[in-house]
């Protein structure tokens, strides 16, 4: 039993928000924010994307370290990588409280934060001053009153590319109205047009993250788009509007859902996805991954990354080394050299 699991009944007496940021604010005495150690190089698990060497391809989902507070501690649990965010170029408080809740039967998370951020200027100043051990990318997003949303896109990749080892533009949250129209292939290619122009020589890679909650022909549309403005990475899925069948009586919270619930969608979108692309473009495969199962599945499924955060609500911050664990027994079974002889190979 972990010690995670006996002090759970008491974070989860605390409201879900007062939680993390409890729990934020632990990591912060736990390790200085920016320093961090050497990566754990593990020869089968070392993956490279958009010219990235990631020692692992397990990373944290954007959404856990907003302002970019722990990055450094988060890192030290062992993934491969951290995204930061979602920023956006001046602070803004988000959505009303309450905001973040728990669906303990049902292994969920429901959020509706709205991009609460202390702006990309607080968070350029912590990234600053990190070493660059480990790989940090930085989710750049709108505010919710621009009248000029592209516009923010672009401050937002001026501003942080010399900070950021990939950034991710955040067209996928249902928290900010509007947001997911951007998705659309015209004012997709707008968007991704201006992004391309803003960011300088090529640096840093550029990765997209799109929902789940797609209809028949958009991720074709999505992956022509990406690959027509030099795209480097596609991030399936955010959060999710729809709900599926659930137990707990705050399933009508409004919100995106995340959690176990949501791993057969975000499983099919992902799958929808390396099939309009063809392998063309990497994949990184988000939403409900809980374990070394989920993980392999996605992989086998074309992701050549994962992310995770609401899993961690439940199996605590041991979860990240006991996947990377179970992903290598699964190459030994299979008798692959590497993590990337597993993509796509479903």
């Amino acid at each position: 039993m972990s010690l995670y699991s006996l002090l759970r009944p008491l974070v989860f007496k605390l409201d879900a928000e007062k939680a993390h940021r409890a729990t934020i604010s632990a990591l912060k005495l736990r390790s200085g924010t920016g320093v961090t150690p050497e990566p754990d190089w593990t020869p089968t698990l070392e993956t490279t994307v958009a010219g990235l060497r990631f020692p692992n391809p397990v990373g944290l989902g954007a959404g856990f370290d907003k302002d970019a507070e722990v990055f450094g501690p988060m890192l030290n649990l062992g993934f491969g990588f951290v995204e930061v965010g979602t920023l956006t170029p001046r602070p803004q408080a988000g959505n009303p409280r309450p905001r973040l809740f728990r669906l303990e039967e049902d292994r969920a998370v429901i959020n509706r934060m709205g991009f609460n951020n202390e702006g990309q200027a607080a968070a350029l100043e912590r990234l600053k001053g990190r070493t660059r051990n480990g790989i940090v990318g930085v989710n750049i997003g709108a505010n919710k009153e621009s009248p000029d949303r592209i516009a923010d896109y672009v401050e937002g990749v001026r501003a942080m590319s010399p900070a950021a080892d990939y950034l991710t533009v955040n067209i996928s949250s249902p928290n900010t109205p509007g947001l997911r129209q951007l998705q659309d292939e015209g004012a997709l290619r707008a968007l991704l047009g201006a992004v391309r122009e803003a960011r300088q020589a090529a640096r840093p890679p550029i990765f997209l993250k799109v929902a789940p909650d797609l209809g028949e022909g958009e991720p074709d549309q999505i992956v022509r788009v990406a690959i027509e403005n030099g795209v480097d990475a596609i991030i399936v899925a955010n959060t999710t509007v729809s709900r599926p069948q659930l137990r707990s009586s705050r399933s009508g919270e409004q919100g995106g859902l995340s959690g176990a619930p949501l791993k057969p969608l975000a499983l099919q979108a992902l799958r929808n996805f390396r099939a309009a692309s063809g392998g063309k473009i990497p994949l990184i495969g988000v939403g409900g991954i809980g374990n070394a199962d989920d993980a392999w599945q996605r992989i086998r499924a074309g992701a050549s990354l994962v992310q995770l955060y609401s899993a961690m609500v439940y199996e605590g911050p041991g979860l990240v080394r006991r996947i990377k664990k179970g992903l290598i027994q699964r190459l030994e079974q299979e008798g692959l050299a590497s993590i990337a002889e597993a993509v796509g190979t479903e």
